[in-house]
């Protein structure tokens, strides 16, 4: 082993493009909101993938007038993990991936802090990188954190001490060598996803200022504003009553904005800025690779199928890339071990999803939370093997989809679900089976289908609150826990507040996110908001109508149960007599006595899931390993150039299983957001990484799907069967059509060309080498 020692003065890696300088109405909002006394951070960055910290020298930065903070490791050592907790704010004793934090500095200008930074000086002893996440699994590799084993974390991570293995999720159910033996064709192969960024239009930003009584308050662009105060408050042993954040409109998340990333470290600066607030914006760079991505995905899958179609046997291995820090990610592969057979019955499954330590970017939360990935090799596999056997793709899926009351892959009795209606509905709406014009000479169409589920991913007691309290007029604020980012929170909220209240949407009103006046809620993640917030609002309306209905009931001297809310009026069906809420639901009701009853109404609720059990860590089954599924599936028909290679869409089609619709235009959006986003990753997105160097952390050389790239034509069908515990039925839509469009266009892909393409993204590059070679193979050069 080659050792290196380096120290490094200033940022010798390809440095950030900077956020320095920052003019017109940016200027002006911080001046108004936080005046003069404002103070820039920046963070001082390892250069290297994995090193030990040998000396870090900040005089120079501290003597630099205008610099007021400069904070290492040393000052604030705590660890940080929602799941695990693996991660400093700054590195302590060693780096483990390019761009990870040592140091923070405040000064009077952004420019001030840029230079502090490059005069921190810091010397490294390089260790060897681990790249891959199948050899990190193995015993030959080095280790990333040889203190795994005493990390705090919860009881349903089962970690490897000794070992990169930051937890192993294991499935073993029925007998696989009878599942072997039952089937007619067996087919084994191996798929590749990279890791990929969320890229929100809004890069990761916070403001942390202290107060004369210590208590410090977080400006957050965050989809967790509580665990993030819960994370914060324990990593730097503060009371969770000195932590204050607030979130105001996020400028889009898709996961990166779940958890802690870099606020932590605003929150260090700050309680070093004597009372000045503290700002810390991520550049668009730093964004790239510094805060979460999509954790990348070796998958070895071996299938047995009968020569009807049938699934007799599924074992799947699953390596994943989590990164230097999985603290998150260790959920995402407990996520993929107890849905790792895909939305189908196979009833002998040997399944091992293992989440590995590598010296790349940190692996977090992504819009599908790990269901993209297994769903790229699952689905393409299914596909192949139908194709072998001389058989529908199509049909081979409504065969195996699980139907109401069969065993998932955990053993858990799958719920009422309209899998088989949204394969239908797609393959009927894409034209299945009927052969399409290409556009011109050397075109092909093609048509592909997938089909997915996805539970909320979140730990078994997740809870959710909501107050709603009216206004003399008759109004109501309605406060909540959850944050919108784009995807429709508030609204959904006055949705139901309205509807369980009995008053119109217009009188409604739902405030943002502030932890010391907002109700609790776990946090925007998992596609959960409608459906646990959503039965939080319920029950607070419930309450508030109830306190409402026995006051009148009192005054007029009649049977609750006669009385109503209707548009925003108490109304008997007794005496067909009413009246508005108007003061009444602030002042009271003055009885016939002259006294008085009622008061301000205050409606209180909340929600947890108790039906949710542990699973045993060496078979993964138990009865109820999760709340719910959603399911559905997705129809792409794609055009590809044989001469160039490039893979047009030209139809996608979106079919879900939502339990009820609450907002039927939101629901559409949020499938034709997400099947953009799902093709993005399919045809173009990859963080390029050599030896742990991102290559690409620009829009130059990242690309993105834009209007000019969606399909031509893209056609949504919301499926409803309700859900037993969702208000009115619902289940979460927001991430799931992410989830199955890309292995819909490789399937498309493959029937129009006949070309294999087994890691993402699909580009034109592979497609024109994939097509050279089977020209090649087949005697046509």
């Amino acid at each position: 082993m080659t050792i290196k020692k380096t120290t490094i003065v200033g940022q010798s890696f390809q440095r950030v493009e900077s956020n320095a300088k920052v003019t017109g109405a940016a200027q002006y909002v911080d001046d108004l909101q936080f005046g003069p006394n404002l103070l820039h951070g920046r963070l001082k960055r390892s250069p290297l993938p994995h090193a030990l910290i040998k000396r870090i020298d900040v005089s120079k930065a501290k003597a630099l007038p205008g610099v007021r903070v400069v904070v290492t490791g040393q000052d604030y050592p705590g660890l940080t993990g929602l799941y695990l907790s693996d991660r400093p704010i700054f590195a302590v004793d060693r780096v483990r991936f390019v761009g990870e934090p040592v140091a923070g500095v405040a000064a009077e200008t952004p420019e001030l802090a840029e230079k502090a930074c490059d005069l921190i000086e810091v010397e490294y002893e390089e260790l060897p990188g681990v790249f891959d996440p199948e050899y990190g699994a193995s015993p030959e590799a080095p280790l990333i954190h040889p203190n795994l084993g005493e990390y705090a974390c919860a009881p349903f991570i089962f970690r490897r001490p000794g070992t990169n293995i930051s937890n192993w999720f294991k499935v073993r159910k029925g007998n696989m060598e009878q599942g072997w033996a039952e089937a007619d064709y067996i087919y084994e192969h191996t798929y590749r996803v990279p890791q990929v960024q969320h890229v929100p239009l809004e890069t990761h930003a916070t403001v942390a200022q202290v107060d004369g009584n210590g208590k410090i308050t977080l400006w957050s662009s965050s989809q967790s504003p509580f665990a993030q105060r819960n994370l914060i408050a324990k990593s730097l042993g503060i009371s969770h009553s000195k932590l204050r954040v607030i979130t105001p409109y996020v400028g889009g998340g898709f996961g990166s904005k779940a958890g802690v990333s870099m606020e932590g470290a605003c929150v260090a600066m700050a309680l070093k800025a004597k009372g000045r607030p503290v700002k810390l914006v991520m550049s668009r760079a730093e964004e790239f690779y510094t805060t979460f991505v999509r954790q990348g995905l070796v998958a070895k899958i071996k299938m047995g199928m009968t020569k009807d179609g049938r699934i007799t046997a599924m074992q799947n291995t699953y390596y994943w890339d989590a990164g230097a820090y999985t603290e998150y990610g260790v959920n995402i592969t407990r996520a993929a071990g107890y849905s790792s057979t895909g939305p189908y019955y196979v009833p002998n499954v040997h399944a091992d999803s293992l989440c590995v330590y590598t010296n790349h970017p940190i692996g977090g939360a992504m819009r599908g939370f790990g269901m993209p990935e297994i769903h790229w090799a699952i689905e393409q596999h299914i596909d192949r093997m139908a194709e072998h056997l001389g058989l529908d793709p199509v049909q081979v899926r409504l065969l195996n989809c699980l139907k109401d009351g069969q065993e998932t892959v955990t053993g858990m009795p799958m719920h009422p679900t309209g899998l088989s209606q949204c394969i239908q509905k797609a393959a009927e709406a894409i034209g299945w089976g009927k052969p399409s014009q290409p556009s011109g000479p050397h075109k092909r169409r093609g048509k592909g289908i997938a089909a997915m589920w996805k539970a909320p991913a979140m730990p078994p007691n997740p809870g959710s609150a909501a107050t709603i309290r009216f206004n003399e007029d008759g109004t109501c604020l309605v406060n909540i826990g959850g944050v919108d980012m784009g995807q429709g929170t508030l609204t959904i909220a006055a949705q139901l507040a309205a509807e369980g209240l009995g008053i119109p949407i217009e009188d409604v009103r739902v405030n943002t996110v502030d932890t010391d006046y907002s109700p609790y809620e776990w946090q925007t993640v998992a596609s959960r908001i409608t459906w646990s917030m959503g039965n939080a609002i319920l029950a607070a309306a419930e309450e508030a109508k109830m306190q409402i209905i026995q006051m009148v009931a009192e005054v007029w001297g009649e049977n609750p149960q006669d009385l109503d809310i209707i548009d925003g009026n108490v109304v008997s069906f007794a005496t067909e007599e009413s009246i508005p809420l108007k003061n009444i639901v602030v002042y009271g009701m003055q009885k016939p006595d002259g006294t008085w009853v009622g008061g301000p109404v205050v409606g209180k609720g909340r929600f947890m899931p108790t039906y949710v059990t542990p699973l045993d860590p060496e078979t993964g089954q138990g009865p109820r390993a999760v709340v719910h599924f959603t399911t559905g599936a997705q129809a792409a028909e794609v055009e590809v150039d044989e001469e160039t290679g490039e893979v047009r869409v030209i139809k996608l089609v979106s079919a879900y299983d939502v339990g009820k619709a609450i907002n039927p235009d939101m629901v559409k959006t949020q499938m034709e957001g997400g099947a953009v986003q799902g093709m993005s990753t399919a045809l173009l997105e990859q963080i390029i990484l050599k030896n742990g160097q991102p290559l690409n952390p620009t829009f130059t050389d990242y690309r993105i799907a834009t209007a000019v790239d969606a399909p031509l034509e893209m056609e949504d069908i919301i499926v409803e069967v309700p859900q037993d515990d969702g208000p009115f039925g619902a289940r979460g839509i927001g991430e799931h059509a992410m989830v199955p469009t890309a292995p819909a266009i490789a399937n498309a892909v493959r029937a129009a060309v006949g070309v294999e393409i087994d890691s993402m993204p699909i580009t034109s590059e592979k497609v024109w080498r994939a097509l050279r070679e089977k020209r090649g193979a087949n005697g046509n050069r």
